[in-house]
């Protein structure tokens, strides 16, 4: 899916018209449709300014992966980067455990 078409489908999901977008990101909404129908493509600063308005990550937006990570995501696994060393092993157990405990769940409920 290219750069515009995902743009449209966050945006339109987010139920944020063109130009709520347009000025929010500080360009015309002209421009915003411009962009969804891969007429041209945005600068890296404007791109990246779409990416942050729709909360989503600028590799996702551009096509540079298929999963959507939501920023306050990123924003997490920036914070426990910065932990100490300890501190990520004992998040990591307990949230490993938590989706082993998910995974066990969601089987469980579909074996009937």
């Amino acid at each position: 899916m290219s750069f515009g078409k995902r743009m449209a489908v966050i945006r339109k999901e987010k139920k944020m018209s063109q130009d709520e977008l347009g000025k929010e990101v500080g360009i015309m909404s002209v421009m915003v449709g411009r962009y969804e129908r891969d007429e041209v493509k945005p600068s890296i600063d404007t791109a990246a300014k779409i990416a942050d308005a729709l909360g989503v990550s600028l590799d996702y937006l551009s096509g540079n992966t298929s999963q959507l990570l939501e920023k306050n995501i990123v924003k997490r696994i920036t914070d426990i980067q910065q932990l100490p060393t300890d501190d990520k092993a004992h998040l990591f157990a307990l949230m490993d455990a938590f989706l082993r405990d998910h995974k066990a769940k969601k089987a469980y409920a579909t074996v009937k």
